[in-house]
């Protein structure tokens, strides 16, 4: 059994593990609706994403038959969308109209639904300039699960900035360079900049945001 073990996660984080982690499922409708993913303890890990039709009672209220008959209709590649824009955080809003423009089905209404398992893990915010720390207990090593350098929201990191730097929500760089640099690690320093990731949205401040677990080494 993999048991995780630090003083940031809650005593009951092993008996979640061990007991298995309950999936999550949301569902929006087509249109102008955000799709909100969030996880109370833990980061989001998406299973699996569907946008389109694969039943007639999702999302059939007040729909005309006819556009709620198809019910083989998905597009391709949306569980990729979600993976990259939700794994690794707390909380994920996106807008089903981000799909809209491949619709796999022009005459059926759809929606998008989403599974997904909130992992535990330790969750860690770096603002731009400054370093973050990642730390085991002694005997365990860090094992990162996600990492991403930009920006997400407008209130992370944005003490005393002015708000042409903190306006673009849409930078998103995931990135390897912090699982390259400290997995296997007991512990971990690593520079939350752009001589280190590059940057993604020249003019905006950017945070380091990294979902990481401690573990025992395998040979143990």
């Amino acid at each position: 059994m993999l048991c995780f073990s630090t003083t940031l996660l809650l005593a009951a984080t092993c008996l979640l593990v061990s007991g298995g982690v309950p999936t999550e499922t949301t569902t929006t409708c087509e249109g102008n609706h955000v799709h909100r993913l969030s996880c109370d303890i833990g980061v989001i890990r998406v299973k699996s994403a569907l946008y389109g039709r694969e039943d007639s009672e999702t999302c059939s209220e007040g729909k005309p038959q006819e556009q709620i008959t198809n019910r083989e209709c998905s597009l391709s590649g949306a569980v990729d969308v979600l993976k990259s824009r939700c794994d690794g955080k707390l909380v994920c809003e996106l807008s089903v109209d981000i799909f809209a423009q491949n619709d796999p089905c022009t005459d059926t209404y759809k929606y998008l639904q989403t599974s997904y398992d909130c992992l535990p893990s330790i969750h860690l915010i770096t603002c731009e300039q400054s370093i973050a720390h990642l730390d085991c207990d002694d005997g365990q090593v860090i094992s990162v699960y996600n990492a991403n350098y930009g920006r997400h929201d407008q209130t992370t990191c944005s003490y005393k900035r002015p708000a042409s730097q903190i306006q673009n929500i849409d930078c998103s760089s995931p990135t390897s360079i912090v699982a390259e640099s400290c997995n296997e690690k007991n512990n971990c320093t690593i520079a939350a900049s752009n001589s280190v990731f590059g940057d993604p949205c020249v003019g905006t401040v950017k945070y380091l945001e990294v979902a990481y677990v401690c573990q025992y080494p395998s040979y143990q």
